[in-house]
């Protein structure tokens, strides 16, 4: 996995939900990149607070020696949610915890606030405001990405391990210092990488 994580919590007021349905709002990986692009600036004039999230991957690195991952995207929204200047009664959260309710548990923890907090499993795909924030999220990412590529001077795909392109891209760069910065290692995928020997690398160029 390559690149940062980048989350974001969006609130809307209620009677303008409907025009988040109307603009075409989806769960963003139902999206191509230029419709995502396209509705970003449409989300921004809608919602009523936007605030994004994002995490590098030396941090992820460090924080995961002592937290899961789903622990560390609690603490973000428990500090998202505590940054919000009008708090919202309900709050929608696509949770990426096997048990969904266990994640509204984790971010309690970082959150006393008083809005209910409601986390389901494809969340993105039932609540516009939350196919919002993920759209949010994944133009702000990809944007990121494209500044990493840039300084790297070379198309590694999204930075996804479900990606050939990422894959082909660390099997052959593993060995170079300056991309390890942008890694996130607590993966079983890098796992297997770093032990590879370097031979291996230099087979697949």
């Amino acid at each position: 996995m390559l690149g940062p994580l980048v989350m974001c919590l969006a609130t809307v007021e209620q009677e303008r939900e409907e025009e988040l349905r109307k603009i075409g709002v989806k769960d963003s990986k139902l999206l191509t990149p230029k419709r995502r692009e396209h509705l970003y600036g449409k989300i921004r004039e809608i919602c009523t607070e936007l605030i994004v999230m994002k995490t590098t991957a030396a941090t992820l690195n460090d924080v995961m020696k002592k937290r899961s991952l789903n622990e560390i995207e609690a603490m973000e929204l428990g500090k998202a949610l505590s940054m919000l200047r009008y708090k919202p009664q309900v709050v929608y959260i696509d949770s990426p915890d096997t048990v969904a309710g266990r994640f509204c548990s984790r971010i309690s923890k970082y959150h006393q606030g008083n809005e209910e907090l409601l986390c389901e499993h494809k969340a993105d795909f039932k609540y516009p405001i939350v196919s919002a924030a993920s759209i949010i999220a994944k133009v702000e990412r990809d944007a990121v990405i494209e500044e990493i590529k840039k300084e790297l001077a070379c198309d590694f795909g999204s930075g996804y391990t479900s990606d050939d392109r990422t894959i082909s891209f660390l099997k052959k760069n593993f060995h170079r210092e300056e991309i390890h910065k942008y890694i996130r290692k607590e993966w079983e995928t890098i796992d297997n990488l770093k032990q590879r020997k370097l031979s291996e690398f230099d087979a697949d160029e």
